[in-house]
């Protein structure tokens, strides 16, 4: 080949410029085509930073549809470092806005180029203050925050939700994935020098609201009275439950020591704790019910047998047990009321373990309710085979066997509605727009027949007429139940204690037509411990009062000095209302309950609002709040940056401060919530 000639020269040149298109066209490919989805992926990771942000969960309603949980939208603020010139001095800026170290906001602030979040659901004044700090690559974004209107009121049933409105606790996690929606996402778009220039935000479809069995008046009183108990014994810990026997509602839970959940942080796991549910106890006397029901179903005996009590004292299997009073000759009757350990003891024995150890589980004991709540203890009931010889003796008055309170008064409830057990739950319907989900409950079993729940019904009328339950005795209402004093074991000698004990009582009215069962239950209370001295005086305030708010007949006279008392309360309403014209306006959305209860809420007379000092320049102008919605005052408090303070349900009655005043940022805004009351002279000019 001449390779001087200029035709081979222009061949050599060809080829060369072909091999090396054909290998750049080749190299091309691969990349465009053979690894196009790598570099595209590698592309995104440089210049896209995805952000999760809180999810907008859905109410949490009680049984009247009045919120108990809602979502407010907050600022949060986030920084993109690249664009900051001067991270010193930002970081030192921004702590001081936010009373953070100058160190920890550097350290915030370096740990990315993109993206970081500077702090999260500021109130508004926090916001204003960085806001006026008009740093470069410093913005804020929407976040939903959690709140919780009633603040305590049903606590440890609703539970609390984290930073990222995760359900930690109660509802709130036993149904995360119907109450909160997918989290939104916050797109950042960078360019190749890390500036950042658009953000998209994607909003989620909406999560399912709940509708809760709880009657957050109920939910009121119990809470009231429990804190009241717990006030005047000194108790540890305490537990108030109100069921609905004939289908197994539950229409308040309330637990003691409580929390409340718009700031969980630094509360102690016991009061977060949902003692209805979780606390394990030994029932005492309370369980004679099982005893005797289970013997009288069986027809092993009737309420008018008399039994030998043997003056207080038995010995089983070379263990003597004593009673705590020396009785001789009793019937079933009067070893209920008059909690006689020897004589359930016996009646047990007669029983047999393998038939006692049946309708221990038939009531549902050692076994978890299925409540529709987290946390749930199945109690401790050891299997019939690995009793003992005393086993059957110690279970009959209550010992040797573990229980939650949501069990107890279940199986109570039981023998109240003629002998059916009923699913307990705490969830009504679920909400979506117009469409509504019925909860789908399972159908009620037998325990015992309808007789022998008849018989003991008497029996526990005559607890409360005669026996050991006397201060449970209603005014208008008949009622019947049974007093519990269980001694605690010592962990220091294993031991039974001689002073640490559980007082309970629990118990339905009225008798032959129950609308409420209810259970009392204190934990180590100082002083007076019986169950019928401390736990069965709070069933009679409670009772009194749900009865009448559910407007529930009375089947037996009021007392005189009852009457006397409505007929004078009646009169001071009436003049309340001429004198204040055009609305009455009650607390806590309570002031239905009829005036003849001695422990009915009392509308207060005077309504003021705390003192506050103004701090200078932080000065707000509070606005007029009236007829507002609970969910319309909450939003405005928020985005004005004071604390509500929300009493009642309905709309705004009263305000304090009242409307024009001039308040610091973070001071608190009490709102009073109600139904206007019409006068005499407004409701004939409305007729005509």
């Amino acid at each position: 080949m001449n390779f001087r000639s200029p035709l081979t020269r222009l061949v050599i040149v060809a080829a060369v410029l072909a091999l090396w298109t054909a290998a750049a066209v080749g190299r091309l490919a691969q990349l465009q085509l053979v690894r196009y989805g790598d570099f595209l992926a590698r592309a995104e990771r440089q210049q896209q930073h995805i952000v999760e942000i809180s999810p907008k969960r859905a109410d949490i309603l009680d049984r009247n549809l009045q919120e108990l949980a809602m979502s407010t939208s907050l600022d949060s603020c986030f920084a993109v470092p690249a664009e900051i010139a001067d991270n010193d001095l930002a970081a030192r800026l921004l702590g001081s806005a936010l009373g953070v170290p100058r160190e920890e906001m550097a350290t915030r602030l370096t740990s990315s180029r993109s993206f970081v979040w500077v702090a999260r659901k500021l109130p508004p004044a926090t916001v204003a203050r960085i806001r006026q700090l008009n740093l470069r690559g410093i913005y804020f974004q929407k976040e939903n925050q959690r709140f919780y209107p009633k603040r305590n009121l049903a606590a440890s049933v609703l539970g609390y939700v984290d930073i990222d409105e995760k359900g930690i606790g109660g509802i709130e996690y036993q149904l995360e994935s119907s109450i909160r929606s997918k989290a939104a996402r916050m797109l950042i778009l960078t360019d190749a020098r890390n500036r950042w220039y658009e953000s998209a935000d994607k909003t989620p479809e909406a999560g399912s609201s709940v509708v809760l069995t709880l009657d957050e008046n109920i939910q009121f009183i119990a809470e009231k009275e429990l804190a009241t108990a717990i006030e005047q014994t000194h108790a540890k810990a305490g537990t108030v439950i109100v069921q609905d026997p004939s289908n197994g509602e539950i229409l308040a839970m309330a637990s003691w020591p409580t929390f409340n959940p718009n700031a969980p942080a630094g509360t102690s796991p016991e009061a977060r704790m949902n003692r209805a549910v979780g606390a394990l106890y030994e029932p005492g006397s309370v369980f004679k019910i099982v005893t005797l029901s289970a013997a009288i179903d069986q027809g092993i005996t009737t309420p008018d047998e008399v039994v030998d009590c043997q003056m207080g004292a038995i010995y089983i299997a070379g263990h003597r047990i004593r009673d705590h009073k020396a009785y001789g000759l009793l019937t079933v009757s009067q070893i209920l009321a008059h909690s006689s350990d020897v004589g359930a003891i016996k009646i047990g024995l007669r029983l047999g373990a393998p038939k006692f150890y049946e309708y221990i589980r038939a009531y549902g004991f050692g076994n978890p309710t299925g409540v529709d709540l987290p946390g749930e203890n199945r109690g401790l009931l050891r299997h019939v085979e690995n009793w003992t010889p005393v086993s059957v003796g110690s279970i009959s008055m209550g010992q040797e066997v573990g229980v939650t309170p949501l069990q107890m008064i279940n199986a109570v409830s039981a023998v109240a509605n003629g002998g059916l057990l009923y699913h307990p739950h705490v969830v009504l319907a679920r909400r979506k727009g117009a469409q509504v989900e019925q909860a789908q409950e399972p159908d009620p079993r037998r325990v015992i027949r309808e007789t022998t729940a008849a018989s003991m019904r008497a029996m526990l009328e005559g607890v409360v007429l005669q026996g050991t339950g006397t201060k449970a005795q209603l005014d208008g209402y008949t009622s019947a139940g049974k007093t519990g004093t269980a001694q605690k074991i010592d962990p220091a000698t294993g031991r039974y204690s001689a002073t640490q004990l559980i007082a309970s009582f629990v118990g339905f009215a009225p008798v032959n037509n129950p609308a409420v069962t209810i259970l009392v239950q204190l934990d180590s209370p100082v002083g007076l411990h019986e169950g019928g001295s401390v736990a069965a005086p709070v069933f009679k305030r409670i009772a009194e009062q749900v009865l009448a708010y559910r407007n529930v007949p009375h089947d037996i006279p009021l007392a005189p000095t009852t009457l006397r008392a409505a007929r004078r309360s009646q009169a001071t309403q009436a003049s309340d209302v001429s004198d204040f014209d055009p609305v009455q306006f009650n607390a806590g959305g309570l002031s239905d309950l009829p005036s003849e209860s001695a422990s009915a809420v009392v509308v207060p007379a005077s309504f003021s609002a705390p003192t506050v000092e103004l701090a200078e320049g932080e000065g707000i102008s509070v606005p007029d709040l009236a007829g507002k919605t609970v969910r319309e005052v909450t939003e405005i408090c928020v985005q004005l940056g004071v604390k509500p303070v929300l009493i009642g349900t309905g709309t705004v009655q009263r305000q304090a401060p009242e409307a024009g005043a001039v308040v610091p940022r973070g001071a608190s805004l009490t709102v009073q919530f109600g139904r206007p009351i019409l006068t005499q002279a407004q409701l004939r000019r409305a007729s005509r």
